[in-house]
Protein backbone atom coordinates (compact mmCIF):
# COMPACT_ATOMS: atom_id res chain seq x y z
CA UNK A 1 0.00 0.00 0.00
CA UNK A 2 1.35 3.82 -1.36
CA UNK A 3 0.50 6.95 0.91
CA UNK A 4 1.20 10.21 -0.55
CA UNK A 5 2.34 12.68 2.03
CA UNK A 6 1.43 16.11 1.02
CA UNK A 7 3.48 19.36 2.37
CA UNK A 8 1.93 22.47 3.37
CA UNK A 9 1.90 25.29 0.74
CA UNK A 10 5.30 27.25 0.37
CA UNK A 11 6.70 24.82 2.38
CA UNK A 12 10.66 25.81 2.41
CA UNK A 13 12.39 22.95 0.53
CA UNK A 14 15.90 23.37 0.84
CA UNK A 15 19.63 22.90 1.93
CA UNK A 16 22.51 23.81 3.76
CA UNK A 17 25.77 24.46 3.93
CA UNK A 18 28.50 26.40 6.58
CA UNK A 19 30.87 28.99 5.52
CA UNK A 20 34.24 27.25 6.46
CA UNK A 21 33.24 23.46 5.52
CA UNK A 22 32.80 25.19 1.79
CA UNK A 23 33.93 28.81 1.08
CA UNK A 24 37.89 27.96 0.90
CA UNK A 25 39.70 31.36 0.77
CA UNK A 26 41.21 31.09 4.09
CA UNK A 27 43.10 34.73 3.50
CA UNK A 28 41.47 35.65 0.64
CA UNK A 29 40.92 39.41 0.40
CA UNK A 30 41.28 40.52 3.52
CA UNK A 31 39.57 37.41 5.61
CA UNK A 32 41.61 36.70 9.05
CA UNK A 33 41.89 33.28 10.69
CA UNK A 34 39.19 31.69 12.72
CA UNK A 35 39.48 29.39 15.43
CA UNK A 36 38.88 26.65 12.51
CA UNK A 37 41.53 27.70 10.59
CA UNK A 38 44.10 27.42 13.65
CA UNK A 39 42.61 24.11 15.07
CA UNK A 40 42.50 22.37 11.37
CA UNK A 41 46.45 23.45 10.86
CA UNK A 42 47.25 22.16 14.37
CA UNK A 43 48.94 18.37 13.96
CA UNK A 44 46.51 15.38 15.12
CA UNK A 45 43.76 17.63 15.36
CA UNK A 46 41.95 16.30 11.96
CA UNK A 47 41.73 13.11 10.11
CA UNK A 48 44.05 13.13 7.57
CA UNK A 49 45.33 16.32 8.47
CA UNK A 50 42.90 17.79 6.35
CA UNK A 51 42.05 21.52 6.48
CA UNK A 52 39.48 23.94 5.21
CA UNK A 53 41.78 26.08 3.08
CA UNK A 54 40.34 25.56 -0.07
CA UNK A 55 37.26 23.04 1.13
CA UNK A 56 34.54 23.06 -2.03
CA UNK A 57 36.16 26.66 -3.48
CA UNK A 58 33.01 28.31 -3.01
CA UNK A 59 34.57 32.36 -2.69
CA UNK A 60 35.12 31.65 -6.07
CA UNK A 61 32.42 29.27 -7.49
CA UNK A 62 29.26 30.71 -5.74
CA UNK A 63 27.53 31.66 -8.92
CA UNK A 64 28.26 28.12 -10.41
CA UNK A 65 26.77 26.56 -7.04
CA UNK A 66 23.88 28.65 -7.24
CA UNK A 67 23.40 27.84 -10.40
CA UNK A 68 23.35 24.11 -9.85
CA UNK A 69 20.96 25.14 -6.93
CA UNK A 70 18.31 26.51 -9.49
CA UNK A 71 18.47 23.34 -12.10
CA UNK A 72 18.08 21.34 -8.42
CA UNK A 73 14.84 22.59 -7.86
CA UNK A 74 15.77 24.55 -4.50
CA UNK A 75 13.29 27.14 -3.33
CA UNK A 76 15.58 27.86 0.09
CA UNK A 77 18.82 28.17 0.59
CA UNK A 78 20.98 27.78 4.38
CA UNK A 79 24.70 28.89 4.42
CA UNK A 80 26.79 31.19 7.13
CA UNK A 81 28.54 34.18 6.81
CA UNK A 82 32.18 34.08 7.98
CA UNK A 83 32.80 36.46 11.24
CA UNK A 84 36.35 36.44 10.04
CA UNK A 85 36.03 37.73 6.70
CA UNK A 86 33.34 40.78 7.45
CA UNK A 87 35.23 41.70 10.48
CA UNK A 88 38.90 40.70 10.28
CA UNK A 89 39.65 41.60 13.87
CA UNK A 90 36.26 40.65 15.25
CA UNK A 91 34.87 43.67 15.92
CA UNK A 92 35.76 47.38 14.40
CA UNK A 93 35.74 48.21 10.52
CA UNK A 94 34.31 45.58 8.40
CA UNK A 95 36.00 44.30 5.38
CA UNK A 96 34.02 45.94 2.28
CA UNK A 97 35.08 42.62 0.06
CA UNK A 98 33.29 40.29 2.33
CA UNK A 99 30.28 42.07 3.23
CA UNK A 100 30.48 42.27 -0.79
CA UNK A 101 30.98 38.87 -1.53
CA UNK A 102 27.71 37.65 1.14
CA UNK A 103 26.18 40.72 -1.30
CA UNK A 104 26.48 38.94 -4.80
CA UNK A 105 25.91 35.17 -3.54
CA UNK A 106 22.48 37.12 -2.01
CA UNK A 107 21.38 38.40 -5.21
CA UNK A 108 22.11 35.93 -7.36
CA UNK A 109 20.19 33.40 -4.83
CA UNK A 110 17.31 35.83 -5.26
CA UNK A 111 17.46 36.28 -8.85
CA UNK A 112 17.10 32.55 -9.35
CA UNK A 113 13.94 32.91 -7.31
CA UNK A 114 15.99 31.03 -4.17
CA UNK A 115 15.23 32.22 -0.05
CA UNK A 116 18.17 33.01 1.39
CA UNK A 117 18.38 31.78 5.45
CA UNK A 118 21.56 33.20 6.92
CA UNK A 119 23.54 31.73 9.94
CA UNK A 120 25.48 34.83 11.97
CA UNK A 121 27.71 31.76 13.63
CA UNK A 122 28.45 28.41 12.57
CA UNK A 123 31.31 28.20 14.84
CA UNK A 124 34.31 29.95 13.21
CA UNK A 125 35.11 32.90 15.18
CA UNK A 126 37.85 35.09 14.93
CA UNK A 127 41.19 33.86 16.05
CA UNK A 128 41.89 36.94 17.47
CA UNK A 129 39.46 37.68 20.03
CA UNK A 130 40.97 36.57 23.40
CA UNK A 131 39.57 33.77 24.93
CA UNK A 132 37.04 33.03 22.76
CA UNK A 133 33.51 31.82 24.23
CA UNK A 134 34.83 31.97 27.84
CA UNK A 135 34.72 36.36 27.51
CA UNK A 136 32.05 37.90 27.44
CA UNK A 137 33.41 40.37 25.76
CA UNK A 138 32.79 38.26 22.64
CA UNK A 139 29.50 38.38 22.93
CA UNK A 140 28.88 41.76 22.70
CA UNK A 141 31.29 41.68 20.03
CA UNK A 142 28.94 39.15 18.13
CA UNK A 143 26.03 41.85 18.70
CA UNK A 144 28.50 44.14 16.94
CA UNK A 145 28.53 41.87 13.85
CA UNK A 146 25.07 41.23 14.11
CA UNK A 147 24.30 44.17 13.38
CA UNK A 148 26.54 45.45 10.70
CA UNK A 149 25.50 42.62 8.92
CA UNK A 150 21.72 43.37 9.32
CA UNK A 151 22.22 46.74 8.08
CA UNK A 152 24.17 45.80 4.90
CA UNK A 153 22.34 42.60 3.92
CA UNK A 154 19.21 42.98 5.90
CA UNK A 155 17.03 45.04 2.95
CA UNK A 156 17.46 41.21 0.99
CA UNK A 157 17.66 38.64 3.81
CA UNK A 158 14.92 38.41 6.11
CA UNK A 159 15.72 34.99 7.94
CA UNK A 160 17.89 34.40 10.00
CA UNK A 161 19.75 32.13 12.47
CA UNK A 162 21.88 33.66 15.20
CA UNK A 163 23.92 30.35 16.41
CA UNK A 164 23.78 27.17 14.85
CA UNK A 165 24.64 24.03 17.70
CA UNK A 166 25.38 25.92 20.93
CA UNK A 167 26.17 22.31 21.78
CA UNK A 168 28.56 21.68 19.83
CA UNK A 169 30.49 25.18 20.26
CA UNK A 170 30.63 24.95 24.25
CA UNK A 171 30.74 20.90 25.18
CA UNK A 172 32.01 19.78 22.24
CA UNK A 173 34.76 22.35 21.85
CA UNK A 174 35.61 23.18 25.46
CA UNK A 175 34.93 20.24 27.36
CA UNK A 176 35.26 17.67 24.93
CA UNK A 177 38.25 18.75 22.51
CA UNK A 178 36.67 17.47 19.35
CA UNK A 179 36.10 20.78 18.28
CA UNK A 180 37.63 24.21 17.62
CA UNK A 181 39.40 25.51 20.19
CA UNK A 182 39.92 21.95 21.40
CA UNK A 183 39.64 22.68 25.39
CA UNK A 184 38.95 20.23 27.74
CA UNK A 185 37.31 21.51 30.33
CA UNK A 186 34.05 21.18 31.88
CA UNK A 187 33.25 23.92 34.13
CA UNK A 188 34.66 26.25 31.24
CA UNK A 189 32.21 24.63 28.60
CA UNK A 190 29.45 25.55 31.05
CA UNK A 191 30.56 29.60 30.69
CA UNK A 192 31.17 28.96 26.76
CA UNK A 193 27.56 27.52 26.62
CA UNK A 194 26.42 30.43 28.73
CA UNK A 195 27.87 33.54 26.21
CA UNK A 196 27.13 31.53 23.68
CA UNK A 197 23.08 31.85 24.51
CA UNK A 198 23.89 35.21 25.57
CA UNK A 199 24.80 36.34 22.32
CA UNK A 200 21.77 34.83 20.44
CA UNK A 201 19.40 36.75 23.37
CA UNK A 202 20.86 40.24 22.64
CA UNK A 203 21.38 39.58 19.02
CA UNK A 204 17.41 38.79 18.17
CA UNK A 205 16.36 42.35 18.92
CA UNK A 206 19.22 44.41 17.17
CA UNK A 207 18.55 42.09 13.79
CA UNK A 208 15.23 43.34 14.11
CA UNK A 209 16.23 46.77 14.92
CA UNK A 210 18.48 46.97 11.57
CA UNK A 211 16.32 44.62 9.49
CA UNK A 212 12.70 45.59 8.90
CA UNK A 213 10.62 42.33 8.77
CA UNK A 214 13.42 39.92 10.58
CA UNK A 215 12.79 36.28 11.24
CA UNK A 216 14.79 35.28 13.69
CA UNK A 217 15.84 32.03 14.82
CA UNK A 218 18.50 29.38 16.68
CA UNK A 219 19.37 25.88 15.17
CA UNK A 220 20.37 23.49 18.23
CA UNK A 221 20.97 19.90 17.57
CA UNK A 222 17.99 17.86 20.20
CA UNK A 223 17.66 13.83 19.91
CA UNK A 224 16.17 11.40 21.90
CA UNK A 225 17.99 9.21 24.52
CA UNK A 226 16.79 5.16 24.79
CA UNK A 227 18.81 2.81 27.54
CA UNK A 228 18.63 -0.68 26.74
CA UNK A 229 16.79 -1.56 30.16
CA UNK A 230 14.52 0.93 32.42
CA UNK A 231 16.57 0.42 35.38
CA UNK A 232 16.85 3.10 37.72
CA UNK A 233 20.62 3.74 36.71
CA UNK A 234 20.12 3.70 32.93
CA UNK A 235 17.20 6.07 33.48
CA UNK A 236 19.79 8.35 35.47
CA UNK A 237 22.35 8.08 32.94
CA UNK A 238 19.58 9.24 30.20
CA UNK A 239 18.40 12.03 32.21
CA UNK A 240 21.77 13.16 32.70
CA UNK A 241 22.44 13.03 29.11
CA UNK A 242 19.17 14.57 27.93
CA UNK A 243 20.05 17.28 30.14
CA UNK A 244 23.32 18.33 28.63
CA UNK A 245 22.09 18.18 25.12
CA UNK A 246 18.85 18.72 24.94
CA UNK A 247 17.10 20.88 28.42
CA UNK A 248 20.09 22.95 29.15
CA UNK A 249 19.72 25.01 25.63
CA UNK A 250 15.85 24.22 25.42
CA UNK A 251 14.97 25.49 29.12
CA UNK A 252 16.59 28.74 28.93
CA UNK A 253 15.49 29.59 25.73
CA UNK A 254 12.10 29.14 26.28
CA UNK A 255 11.71 31.01 30.03
CA UNK A 256 12.29 28.36 32.56
CA UNK A 257 16.47 29.03 33.23
CA UNK A 258 19.03 25.82 33.57
CA UNK A 259 16.99 22.87 34.46
CA UNK A 260 17.51 22.40 38.47
CA UNK A 261 18.87 18.84 38.07
CA UNK A 262 21.63 19.91 36.07
CA UNK A 263 22.40 22.47 38.20
CA UNK A 264 22.70 20.08 40.89
CA UNK A 265 24.66 17.86 38.74
CA UNK A 266 27.42 20.47 37.90
CA UNK A 267 27.54 21.54 41.22
CA UNK A 268 27.88 18.10 42.70
CA UNK A 269 30.77 17.53 40.31
CA UNK A 270 32.83 20.14 40.96
CA UNK A 271 32.15 21.93 37.24
CA UNK A 272 30.16 24.59 39.11
CA UNK A 273 30.76 26.63 42.44
CA UNK A 274 27.05 27.29 43.41
CA UNK A 275 23.58 27.14 41.03
CA UNK A 276 24.11 30.72 40.46
CA UNK A 277 27.67 31.25 39.56
CA UNK A 278 29.31 34.45 38.67
CA UNK A 279 29.26 34.24 35.14
CA UNK A 280 25.35 34.26 35.54
CA UNK A 281 24.51 38.10 35.63
CA UNK A 282 21.12 39.42 36.75
CA UNK A 283 18.61 39.34 34.12
CA UNK A 284 20.52 36.75 31.35
CA UNK A 285 17.85 34.48 31.59
CA UNK A 286 15.18 37.17 30.51
CA UNK A 287 17.66 38.08 27.58
CA UNK A 288 18.63 34.90 26.68
CA UNK A 289 14.14 34.34 26.79
CA UNK A 290 14.02 36.83 24.31
CA UNK A 291 10.87 35.75 22.23
CA UNK A 292 11.74 34.17 18.30
CA UNK A 293 10.09 33.48 15.15
CA UNK A 294 11.19 30.00 14.41
CA UNK A 295 13.66 27.27 16.65
CA UNK A 296 16.19 25.46 14.40
CA UNK A 297 16.06 22.10 14.50
CA UNK A 298 19.31 19.76 12.83
CA UNK A 299 19.07 15.88 13.43
CA UNK A 300 20.87 12.77 12.16
CA UNK A 301 20.38 10.18 14.75
CA UNK A 302 18.99 8.88 18.36
CA UNK A 303 21.46 8.43 21.15
CA UNK A 304 21.81 5.25 23.02
CA UNK A 305 23.21 4.95 26.22
CA UNK A 306 23.60 3.32 29.72
CA UNK A 307 24.71 4.01 33.13
CA UNK A 308 28.84 3.48 33.74
CA UNK A 309 30.12 1.24 37.26
CA UNK A 310 29.87 5.25 38.86
CA UNK A 311 26.38 6.19 38.64
CA UNK A 312 25.43 6.15 42.08
CA UNK A 313 28.52 9.06 42.65
CA UNK A 314 28.58 10.62 39.14
CA UNK A 315 25.85 12.02 37.38
CA UNK A 316 28.10 11.85 34.16
CA UNK A 317 28.88 8.17 34.40
CA UNK A 318 27.35 7.48 30.77
CA UNK A 319 27.89 4.82 28.31
CA UNK A 320 27.45 5.63 24.50
CA UNK A 321 26.34 2.68 22.63
CA UNK A 322 27.13 2.26 19.10
CA UNK A 323 24.86 2.30 16.57
CA UNK A 324 23.54 -1.47 14.79
CA UNK A 325 26.53 -2.55 12.46
CA UNK A 326 23.35 -3.55 10.16
CA UNK A 327 21.85 0.10 10.56
CA UNK A 328 24.45 3.19 10.39
CA UNK A 329 25.49 5.21 7.89
CA UNK A 330 28.96 5.80 7.69
CA UNK A 331 29.50 8.04 10.03
CA UNK A 332 28.57 5.37 12.80
CA UNK A 333 25.38 7.20 13.30
CA UNK A 334 21.91 4.84 13.51
CA UNK A 335 19.61 5.37 10.80
CA UNK A 336 16.38 5.79 13.48
CA UNK A 337 13.84 8.41 11.47
CA UNK A 338 11.21 8.40 14.52
CA UNK A 339 13.55 9.79 16.56
CA UNK A 340 13.12 13.11 14.20
CA UNK A 341 8.64 12.61 14.83
CA UNK A 342 9.69 12.25 18.29
CA UNK A 343 12.05 15.12 18.29
CA UNK A 344 9.55 17.51 16.75
CA UNK A 345 6.71 16.43 18.79
CA UNK A 346 8.48 16.50 22.08
CA UNK A 347 9.94 20.24 21.19
CA UNK A 348 6.22 21.51 20.21
CA UNK A 349 4.61 20.06 23.21
CA UNK A 350 6.84 20.75 25.72
CA UNK A 351 8.51 24.36 24.49
CA UNK A 352 5.77 25.41 21.80
CA UNK A 353 7.75 27.44 19.81
CA UNK A 354 5.46 29.22 17.18
CA UNK A 355 7.02 27.57 14.42
CA UNK A 356 10.13 24.72 13.59
CA UNK A 357 12.52 24.59 10.88
CA UNK A 358 14.68 20.92 10.31
CA UNK A 359 17.28 23.48 9.39
CA UNK A 360 19.69 20.00 9.11
CA UNK A 361 19.35 16.37 8.21
CA UNK A 362 21.18 13.84 6.23
CA UNK A 363 23.48 11.14 5.86
CA UNK A 364 27.01 10.25 4.90
CA UNK A 365 27.88 8.06 1.84
CA UNK A 366 31.17 7.90 -0.09
CA UNK A 367 29.49 6.54 -3.45
CA UNK A 368 31.34 8.22 -5.99
CA UNK A 369 30.46 9.20 -10.01
CA UNK A 370 30.85 6.55 -12.12
CA UNK A 371 32.40 6.16 -16.19
CA UNK A 372 29.78 8.31 -17.29
CA UNK A 373 29.42 10.83 -13.77
CA UNK A 374 27.15 9.75 -12.03
CA UNK A 375 26.62 9.06 -8.59
CA UNK A 376 24.16 6.16 -7.19
CA UNK A 377 23.67 7.29 -3.66
CA UNK A 378 20.33 4.80 -3.07
CA UNK A 379 21.39 4.49 0.64
CA UNK A 380 20.79 8.19 1.27
CA UNK A 381 17.70 8.28 -1.05
CA UNK A 382 16.60 6.05 1.32
CA UNK A 383 17.28 7.85 4.53
CA UNK A 384 16.02 11.11 3.43
CA UNK A 385 12.85 9.44 2.28
CA UNK A 386 12.13 7.99 5.62
CA UNK A 387 13.09 11.63 7.46
CA UNK A 388 11.07 13.66 5.40
CA UNK A 389 8.16 10.53 5.79
CA UNK A 390 8.75 11.37 9.65
CA UNK A 391 8.67 15.49 9.42
CA UNK A 392 5.24 15.02 7.23
CA UNK A 393 3.54 13.09 9.79
CA UNK A 394 4.88 15.20 12.61
CA UNK A 395 3.15 18.05 10.67
CA UNK A 396 -0.27 16.05 10.25
CA UNK A 397 0.11 15.67 14.03
CA UNK A 398 -0.29 19.49 14.93
CA UNK A 399 3.29 20.04 15.13
CA UNK A 400 4.40 23.77 12.75
CA UNK A 401 7.36 22.23 10.65
CA UNK A 402 7.51 24.88 8.13
CA UNK A 403 10.91 23.91 6.17
CA UNK A 404 13.14 21.55 5.36
CA UNK A 405 17.07 22.06 4.72
CA UNK A 406 18.15 18.65 3.72
CA UNK A 407 22.25 18.33 4.87
CA UNK A 408 24.10 19.24 3.22
CA UNK A 409 23.91 20.69 -0.50
CA UNK A 410 27.66 19.70 -1.59
CA UNK A 411 30.49 17.40 -0.16
CA UNK A 412 32.44 19.58 2.00
CA UNK A 413 34.92 19.71 4.88
CA UNK A 414 33.24 17.51 7.80
CA UNK A 415 35.26 19.17 10.79
CA UNK A 416 37.62 16.83 12.65
CA UNK A 417 36.19 14.14 9.87
CA UNK A 418 38.26 16.38 7.32
CA UNK A 419 36.98 15.32 3.71
CA UNK A 420 36.39 11.31 4.54
CA UNK A 421 32.74 11.80 4.96
CA UNK A 422 30.30 12.79 2.24
CA UNK A 423 27.01 14.49 3.07
CA UNK A 424 26.15 16.27 -0.14
CA UNK A 425 23.45 15.64 -2.93
CA UNK A 426 26.61 16.78 -4.95
CA UNK A 427 29.22 14.61 -5.34
CA UNK A 428 32.42 17.40 -5.32
CA UNK A 429 36.14 16.11 -6.57
CA UNK A 430 38.14 17.75 -4.45
CA UNK A 431 41.34 17.73 -6.91
CA UNK A 432 39.63 19.26 -9.44
CA UNK A 433 37.03 21.06 -7.46
CA UNK A 434 34.22 19.55 -10.30
CA UNK A 435 30.49 19.19 -8.96
CA UNK A 436 28.40 15.74 -9.86
CA UNK A 437 24.95 15.91 -8.81
CA UNK A 438 23.88 12.26 -7.35
CA UNK A 439 20.64 10.44 -7.70
CA UNK A 440 19.49 11.89 -4.43
CA UNK A 441 20.04 15.77 -5.80
CA UNK A 442 17.82 14.63 -8.83
CA UNK A 443 15.29 12.77 -6.20
CA UNK A 444 15.42 15.16 -4.32
CA UNK A 445 14.00 17.90 -6.85
CA UNK A 446 10.96 15.88 -7.58
CA UNK A 447 9.60 15.83 -4.16
CA UNK A 448 10.20 19.46 -4.34
CA UNK A 449 8.11 19.81 -7.48
CA UNK A 450 5.72 17.22 -6.17
CA UNK A 451 5.38 19.06 -2.58
CA UNK A 452 5.60 15.77 -1.23
CA UNK A 453 6.68 12.04 -1.46
CA UNK A 454 4.78 9.07 -1.66
CA UNK A 455 5.66 6.27 1.33
CA UNK A 456 5.35 2.89 0.45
Amino acid sequence: MTNFIHFPTNFQWGAATAAYQIEGGIHADGKSSSIWDVFAHTPGKIYNGDTGDAACDHYRRWKEDVALMKQLGLKAYRFSLSWPRILPEGVGKPNQAGLDFYSRLIDELLAADILPLATLYHWDLPAVMPGGWLNSATTEAFVEYSAIVAKTLGDRVKNWVTINEPFCASILSYKLGMHAPGLQDPAKALVAAHHLLLAHGLAVPVLRENCPGARVGIALNPGPFYTPTRSRADLAAARHADGELNRWFLDPLYGRGYPADMLNDYVSMGFLPSSRPDFIKPNDFDIIATPTDFLGINYYTRNRVMAGEEIDTNPASVVRLSAPEDNQTEMGWEIFPFGLYETLSRIHWEYKPGEILVTENGASYSDGPDSNGNVHDDRRIGYLKDHIAAIGKAIQAGVPVTGYYLWSLMDNFEWSMGYSQRFGIVYIDFDTQMRYPKDSAFWYRQVIQQNGLTEE
